[in-house]
């Protein structure tokens, strides 16, 4: 109930979200369990909603995003709806790192490289 004593409207999103963590990647589940062993002082949000985006990881006091992207991120008219997506959330004081569904089990050791030094202060953005 809100303050007015009504139902309080539910967030369809939160159902959405729920589904793509129960839905990972292989290669979204071990970034996840990489960001939580090895980086335990940071606190990681799977598929957080950010406005109208599901971010994949997000650690909202770092305001750091990263997304793993599969190859369908390739086609020409995703293209055009992740830089949008990327807009969004630089509009919003995220830096956002993009790392491809094969890099992450591939070069694991690489991209917890990355990450750590995202998270310092004045990282530059990652290309």
């Amino acid at each position: 109930m809100n303050a007015e004593g009504k139902p309080r409207r539910r967030d369809t999103r939160v159902d959405r979200a729920r589904n793509l963590r129960r839905e990972m990647t292989d290669a979204e589940r071990k970034l996840w369990r990489h960001l939580r062993a090895l980086l335990p002082s940071s606190h990681w949000r799977r598929q957080a909603t950010i406005g109208p985006y599901f971010a994949d990881f997000a650690c909202h006091d770092a305001r750091l995003v990263i997304e793993v992207d599969g190859g369908q991120h390739n086609l020409e008219d995703q293209a055009g709806a992740k830089s949008k997506r990327t807009a969004y959330l630089e509009a919003q004081g995220y830096r956002v790192l993009r790392f491809w569904n094969n890099e992450v089990p591939g070069n694991i050791d690489g991209v917890m490289t990355v990450v750590p030094e995202a998270l310092s202060p004045g990282a530059p953005p990652h290309p």
